[in-house]
């Protein structure tokens, strides 16, 4: 009876923890609902704002599915600004940053990480010191020696800095590259593999998932960045995307044309959702193997 008395007073234990851990995945369930909700909901609204009437934007209660949809403020924003152009220089000066730049610091960080040279920490040190430097501090100097090398109004000071890498991405990179083993490397020296020949057909492949994270949040500063191309940047053909919009703002806010503020904003979002969702995969993979290193 004793046994019998035990035996359910454990398969009580188990239900009621069974139950609590239940409820306790709901509730948590619940709150990464209502979080998410929070997120997206100005997403949603930009959307659906682009697709109302201008008098529809300041209906009380405000109106989250517009009636009637009218995508006609996707076809002015064309002919009310050099969106087309804005895009073009945008997509020249995020791509071939981070396309070359990418390059560069991955070669950087794998000389850090498994090259063998004088003053390697020491160097390393100074890069990331670096980052303690506020672009402000620098703002100046630099306009002066782009202006006198006459690279003002041009999109040069945009892409030519970022062609030799990013000391964020060399960092994060590197760190990467520790959980491989020097013995690999020294293996494939031993088989008369050239120091590119290891970093192209070894290091490569394995780092892939770590570039690919910092691939997307480095195309999305350049893609966002609103300071350095104002500063540069004075005719309307070689305005990047940013300051396009941000002419939009100022031109049609005054008129309340709230609608096409927004269809220029969901045009300027779509090229950040088509590269996070071709790297989704591998920011996934470099998330999950970083939390199992940890």
């Amino acid at each position: 009876m004793e046994a019998t008395f035990a035996k359910n007073k454990e398969k009580v234990k188990h239900t009621s923890e069974r139950k609590t851990k239940r409820i306790a995945d709901i509730v948590i369930f619940a709150l990464l609902s209502v979080g998410a909700f929070i997120m997206v909901a100005p997403l949603l609204w930009m959307v659906t704002t682009s697709l109302k009437e201008r008098e529809d934007v300041f209906a009380i209660p405000p109106t989250w599915i517009p009636d009637p949809i009218q995508f006609t403020k996707y076809f002015e924003i064309w002919e009310k600004g050099p969106l087309l152009s804005g895009i073009t220089n945008s997509l020249t000066v995020a791509l071939s940053v981070t396309i070359i730049g990418t390059f560069t610091s991955s070669l950087a960080a794998f000389a850090f990480s498994k090259l063998r040279f004088k003053w390697k920490n020491q160097l390393f040190l100074l890069l990331l010191a670096s980052m303690m430097i506020p672009y402000p501090v620098v703002m100046i100097p630099q306009f002066i020696i782009f202006s006198n090398i006459g690279w003002v109004d041009t999109l040069l000071p945009l892409i030519v800095p970022g062609l030799f890498g990013n000391v964020i991405m060399i960092f994060f990179i590197r760190q990467y590259l520790t959980s491989i083993p020097n013995a690999i490397i020294e293996a494939a020296k031993i088989d008369g593999c050239s120091y590119f020949q290891i970093y192209y057909r070894i290091v490569l492949p394995l780092i892939k998932p770590a570039i690919a994270a910092q691939f997307i949040l480095w195309f999305m500063a350049i893609w966002n960045d609103y300071l350095a191309p104002i500063l540069y940047l004075n005719s309307p053909e070689r305005q990047t995307l940013q300051l396009v919009i941000a002419n939009f703002n100022a031109s049609y806010a005054i008129q309340s044309d709230y609608p096409l503020i927004m269809a220029a904003s969901v045009v300027a979002l779509l090229p950040m959702l088509i590269v996070f969702i071709i790297f989704q995969k591998q920011i996934i993979e470099s998330v999950a193997i970083s939390g199992v290193k940890g």
